[in-house]
């Protein structure tokens, strides 16, 4: 299924409906939208470290929810009533400075729910930081 709504498009709608995701900065950005498939990043500020400088793990988690409903709104357009159901997140080591990318690939969209699968890993790493799925509850449309 090609995507219905592009990188810019999500963004303005997110901007409009969820403008908190912005307090404290303007840290998230999508990178990329294609078939099936999103990337975001995280541009990490104070506000997501832990002592000794690492990103905190629900700053971890809010990327990887974030990048879930972008690969899905995608797909579906702009429905901002779609939610997340459920978020099951592995952390697997201490993620690096730097900007923080999330990968994040639709495995299932049906009528009422659409699964994803989020590779979190630091922008030019190939070891996963996190590992996380999530399932959304989408709206009739």
């Amino acid at each position: 299924m090609q995507p219905v709504m592009s990188a810019r498009e999500i963004m303005e709608m997110l901007d409009r409906e969820f403008p908190q995701i912005h307090a404290g900065g303007r840290v998230y950005a999508i990178d990329s939208v294609s078939t099936g498939q999103a990337v975001l990043r995280l541009t990490a500020n104070e506000l997501h470290l832990r002592p000794g400088g690492t990103i905190s793990g629900p700053s971890m988690m809010a990327l990887a929810d974030l990048a879930a409903y972008v690969v899905i709104l995608a797909h579906i357009g702009p429905v901002a009533l779609a939610v997340t159901t459920s978020l099951n997140i592995n952390f697997l080591r201490k993620p690096g400075p730097g900007d923080l990318l999330c990968t994040c690939r639709l495995l299932k969209l049906g009528k009422r729910l659409a699964v994803v699968e989020c590779s979190l890993a630091g922008e030019g790493k190939e070891d996963l930081v996190a590992h996380a799925t999530a399932t959304y509850s989408v709206p009739p449309r």
